[in-house]
């Protein structure tokens, strides 16, 4: 009885099997009707109808292209910018590149809506672009990027240009909410930035609007960043934001994150006026550095005699200790003229640092600025020094200083901006740097920071003026606290 049962039940699952077998087969198989083949010349012969050099799609990439290319004077975008004083997105790289350099990547990636009119043809009615356009040109006869996908700078080793005016790829509360979904945040295209970074690839930045969360995490990020002062602001949540959550009112622009927030605390290295002024200071900059810290910088030809001798130089240091003097001055006479390029001038005040040319050659400029608590280096002057070295290390420049330092800044305030934590930083950075470092002891060279900035290297290579003067701190100094004790 159990085996007849099971023999029964055997039948039934092979029947079962077959006939689903039979249905699986009869979904793949070939129809046997023939309105598919019908259908199927039809498509072929309106295949056969269009044109065999694809003229269509050539047609039709052209015309978005050409929207592309051209502001819609009615946009709410563009009315916006415009009345902004901002430059159109294609104008700034326009006045950024060399005439007729710019070759574009994405140059038709958008939203696209389309008009049938035939069975196999479609005509582009409406384009919004981008709204970031990326590409390659050339500076100054150089070939650089500008906006530029930052994998692929990072395999051809070319620098990077980012002239930021937004958020720049961060989150977008509308978007989230026409989605309906979000995602864990990430900022994958920051590996590459700071690969490119490491690698000495230069990443330069112009804050020309307001730049925003990862927008402005983008600029700042940079060897060099530049504001414009008419448009410019960065911060990581806008005014609006900012109120919600910590109930500051009635902020703008300006009194959240513009120039002189952000370019007097170190976050922005230099301002410009205008983005006309930005562009300037970027083609500036670039024109020191080369392409990656595989190459040597690159050299220009040197009107300036090697043998040229400035008398005022005999005498710009006081002889009077307790007086002061321009070395910026000394700067400019020394290296190629008109080379002296200042970075960070408005922040970080005790140090000044910049690029600048001897005989052709770009060389990093270090110096103590006496003008500004008598020279003693502090904490903001230490983390200017320190940014600087790092470019110049991994850019292969080799540094000139100007050595002129009673040590570090001592006092309350010092204490309590962490002067120490921040000179012992740059010391680290010196000693683990190797790009050549020249001294010039101009004056004075005391305490731990004049240690640190002038025993960085083995063997040294320095000179002393005849005003210098230097030891573990200063005799008069160190008399006084020793009598008062």
């Amino acid at each position: 009885m159990v085996k007849d049962n099971d023999t029964q039940s055997s039948k039934n699952g092979k029947d079962q099997a077959t006939e689903r077998l039979n249905q699986v087969s009869s979904h793949i198989s070939a129809p046997k009707t023939d309105k598919p083949a019908t259908a199927k010349s039809k498509s072929n012969n309106s295949a056969s109808r269009l044109p065999a050099d694809h003229s269509d799609v050539l047609s039709q990439i052209s015309e978005l292209r050409k929207i592309a290319a051209t502001p819609d004077p009615n946009s709410r975008g563009y009315i916006r910018q415009k009345q902004a004083g901002k430059l159109w997105v294609r104008e700034r790289i326009d006045q950024l590149l060399d005439p007729g350099s710019f070759q574009e990547i994405g140059s038709v990636s958008g939203t696209v809506t389309w008009k049938k009119t035939a069975p196999m043809r479609e005509t582009p009615v409406a384009f919004v672009p981008s709204n970031n356009i990326q590409g390659a040109g050339t500076l100054r006869g150089r070939e650089e990027k500008t906006v530029y996908v930052e994998k692929l700078a990072l395999a051809l080793r070319l620098p990077v240009v980012k002239l930021v005016d937004g958020s720049s790829g961060g989150g977008s509360v509308t978007t989230i909410r026409k989605a309906g979904w979000s995602y864990l945040p990430y900022v994958r295209p920051f590996k590459a930035a700071i690969q490119q970074l490491n690698m000495g690839i230069p990443n330069l930045g112009a804050v020309v609007g307001p730049a925003i969360g990862l927008g402005a995490a983008r600029v700042v990020s940079c060897h060099f960043s530049v504001m414009a002062a008419d448009i410019g602001a960065l911060f990581n949540a806008g005014p609006k934001v900012v109120e919600g959550a910590t109930f500051e009112e009635g902020l703008g622009f300006q009194d959240l994150g513009g120039p002189m927030v952000h370019c007097t605390n170190g976050t922005i290295d230099n301002l410009a006026a205008n983005e006309a002024e930005c562009f300037e200071q970027l083609r500036t900059v670039l024109g020191y550095l080369p392409n990656s810290g595989a190459d040597a910088p690159p050299v220009i030809a040197c009107d300036d005699p090697e043998d040229r001798e400035d008398l005022a130089l005999r005498s710009i240091i006081p002889r009077r200790q307790a007086r002061m003097y321009n070395a910026r001055v000394i700067i400019n006479s020394v290296v190629d003229r008109d080379s002296w390029f200042e970075i960070g001038a408005l922040w970080g005040r005790t140090a000044i640092g910049g690029l600048a040319r001897l005989s052709g050659r770009p060389v990093g400029i270090i110096s103590l600025n006496c003008e500004v608590n008598g020279g003693a280096l502090d904490a903001a002057g230490s983390q200017k020094l320190t940014r600087l070295l790092k470019m110049c290390d991994v850019m292969n420049i080799p540094i000139l200083q100007f050595i002129d330092v009673p040590g570090y800044a001592i006092g309350t305030v010092a204490e309590r901006t962490a002067t120490m934590r921040w000179g012992v930083e740059l010391a680290k950075t010196y000693f683990s740097t190797t790009v050549p470092i020249f001294n010039v002891v101009t004056r004075r060279a005391f305490g731990v920071a004049g240690g640190v900035m002038l025993g960085s290297r083995d063997p040294v290579m320095q000179v002393a003026w005849p005003s210098g003067q230097w030891g573990s701190l200063p005799l008069d100094g160190g008399y006084r606290g020793r009598t008062s004790a």
